[in-house]
């Protein structure tokens, strides 16, 4: 797949660099391509990386990876022509001060992102658990876990996909509305490693009987 990333910073870098260095093409958007910190994401991540405009990665791309700050994410998808016909993978969420969640209840950021983005197949992933676990999700042989939410099969399959190479076990979780349920697990993760003692080093598994 050609994979372009909006929002080069922790986790788009941690995510580019996994799918990159298992054969992807990643597109990692900026606004400096030339920039040292983007070299050395490239360095990193391999001879299948590349930096370029946010526009060139997207006209290129098969997948749009949404990993922008959330404030931005509006902006972003305007000056990317609204992202028509991708299937993008929204990992962002809707934090506001003291890490509450602006969009709530009966709506949510992925919910938003499709209005904002309505000929665009969103699927809400990637925003449950921190960077470092989407550099190395495992635990004691164990992989941690990554939900994933959609209302289009062909793109929650890619999202599957992509998960399971970034070596997450990948849970289909609904429909997009789920993202409701989604970013306030974001919520309870974040907390517990910023505001509770626990520490980025953590995640989430599932146990069956």
């Amino acid at each position: 797949m050609k994979i372009a990333v909006l929002g080069s910073g922790n986790v788009g870098g941690a995510l580019g660099t996994q799918w990159a260095r298992a054969g992807h093409a990643v597109l990692f958007a900026s606004r400096n391509p030339n920039s040292e910190e983007m070299l050395q994401l490239i360095a990193r991540a391999g001879a299948n990386a590349h930096a370029m405009s946010s526009r060139e990665a997207v006209e290129g791309a098969d997948v749009v990876l949404l990993a922008t700050p959330w404030g931005a994410t509006e902006s972003v998808i305007a000056h990317c022509g609204g992202l028509a016909e991708k299937i993008v993978l929204d990992a962002t969420n809707p934090l506001g001060p003291g890490f509450a969640l602006t969009h709530r209840g009966d709506d949510s950021g992925g919910e938003q992102v499709q209005r904002w983005a309505p000929q665009a197949r969103v699927v809400k992933v990637f925003n449950t658990t921190g960077y470092g676990n989407m550099e190395n999700p495992v635990y004691d042989g164990k992989p941690s876990l990554m939900f994933y939410a959609g209302d289009d099969s062909v793109a929650k399959d890619v999202a599957r996909q992509l998960s399971d190479v970034a070596g997450f076990e990948s849970i289909d979780a609904g429909p997009l509305e789920n993202a409701r349920l989604l970013e306030a697990w974001a919520v309870l993760w974040i907390k517990l490693a910023m505001q509770y003692g626990h520490g980025r080093d953590f995640a989430f598994v599932k146990l069956t009987r």
